[in-house]
C-alpha cells in the first residue's frame, strides 16, 4: 500500500485533485521550513481555538504545526512508503523567538499571532542572508541524519525539482513575462535570485541525503493566470503537473493517482 507524504509545497499536493485523486491519503506537511521543522516549539504559545483572521482551516493546522513542531513526529509515525520533498515553500523568512524558530509564513501574518507576547522581541531572519543560510544547511544535515536514524530510511525519497516561472501562458496560449511578484504584501522579489537560491538548496540536500530520485517538468514551467489558487510563479499549466505525474508513474507509482477530476475545493492551498 502506498503511503506518500510530502515535505513541500502545493506544487507537488496540487498534483492530486483536491477531492477524489488520492490526496486524503497524503500526509502534507507544508508552510514551513526546514531550520523551523528542527526548532524548539515557540515558549507560551497557545493558538486560538476558533480561527484566526481570514485562515481556512487547513491554513492553521499547518500554522499551529510550524510553531509546536509536530510535523516531524507526524512524519515518522506516518511511516511513508514514498517521501517527496520540494523547496518552494522555503522563500519565507524565518522569526527568531524566544529561542524558537517559526516560518514567517503569509498564514502567520494574517493570523495575528505575531501581536501576541510569545513573539515578543522576535527577530526576523531574512531568507536571502548568510545566518539563514547557515541554519538551512544545519537543518538538512539533521533530516538526513532522521531519514537515516529511523524507519524513514526504509522510504523512497524523490526531488521534485522546481523552479519560479518566468512567463505566463494565458488561455488563448499567449506567452508574456510575470512582473510585480512578491513573498509577501509589499515584499518585492527577484524570481532569479529566488530561483538562484533553489539551485543552492537541492544540491546541499541531495549532496547530505541518501539517494533520491529526482523528478521535474522544466519543460513546461509556465505560469497558469486561469490556476485554481490564482497567478504566481509557481502555479504552472497543466501540462506541469501531467508530466510530473507521468514521471512519478515511471517510477512505479502508478496506483498514486486517480482517474477522477472532480471540480476542486474553493480553499486555498
Amino acid at each position: 500500500m502506498l503511503k506518500i507524504a510530502i515535505v513541500g509545497s502545493c506544487i507537488t499536493r496540487d498534483l492530486w485533485p483536491i477531492r477524489g485523486g488520492g490526496a486524503e491519503q497524503l500526509l502534507y506537511i507544508c508552510r514551513t521550513s526546514l531550520p523551523s521543522l528542527f526548532a524548539p516549539s515557540l515558549a507560551r504559545f497557545k493558538p486560538n481555538r476558533t480561527l484566526p483572521g481570514d485562515l481556512h482551516q487547513h491554513e492553521h493546522t499547518s500554522l499551529i504545526a510550524d510553531l509546536q513542531k509536530t510535523a516531524l513526529s507526524r512524519l515518522v509515525t506516518y511511516q511513508p512508503t514514498h517521501i517527496i520533498f520540494d523547496f518552494i515553500d522555503e522563500r519565507f523568512d524565518l522569526v527568531s523567538a524566544k529561542g524558537a524558530l517559526v516560518t514567517h509564513s503569509a498564514e502567520l501574518a494574517r493570523s495575528g499571532y505575531l501581536s501576541r507576547p510569545a513573539f515578543q522581541a522576535g527577530r526576523r531572519i531574512p531568507r536571502l542572508s548568510p545566518p539563514c543560510d547557515r541554519l538551512w544547511r544545519d537543518a538538512a544535515g539533521a533530516f538526513a541524519a532522521l531519514i537515516r536514524g529511523t524507519e524513514l530510511r526504509r522510504a523512497t525519497l524523490i526531488l521534485h525539482s522546481a523552479r519560479w516561472a518566468t512567463r505566463q501562458r494565458d488561455a488563448a496560449g499567449q506567452i508574456s513575462d510575470i512582473r510585480d511578484v512578491e513573498i509577501l504584501s509589499g515584499q518585492p522579489a527577484s524570481i532569479e535570485t529566488y530561483n538562484a537560491l533553489l539551485v543552492r538548496q537541492e544540491a546541499e540536500f541531495t549532496a547530505l541525503m541518501p539517494p533520491m530520485h529526482r523528478i521535474d517538468a522544466d519543460a513546461f514551467r509556465l505560469a497558469d493566470p486561469d490556476h485554481q489558487w490564482g497567478l504566481s510563479p509557481f502555479h504552472y499549466i497543466p501540462q506541469y503537473y501531467d508530466a510530473v505525474r507521468d514521471q512519478m508513474r515511471q517510477m512505479g507509482l502508478t496506483d498514486a493517482f486517480s482517474d477522477r477530476r472532480d471540480a476542486p475545493s474553493a480553499q486555498a492551498a
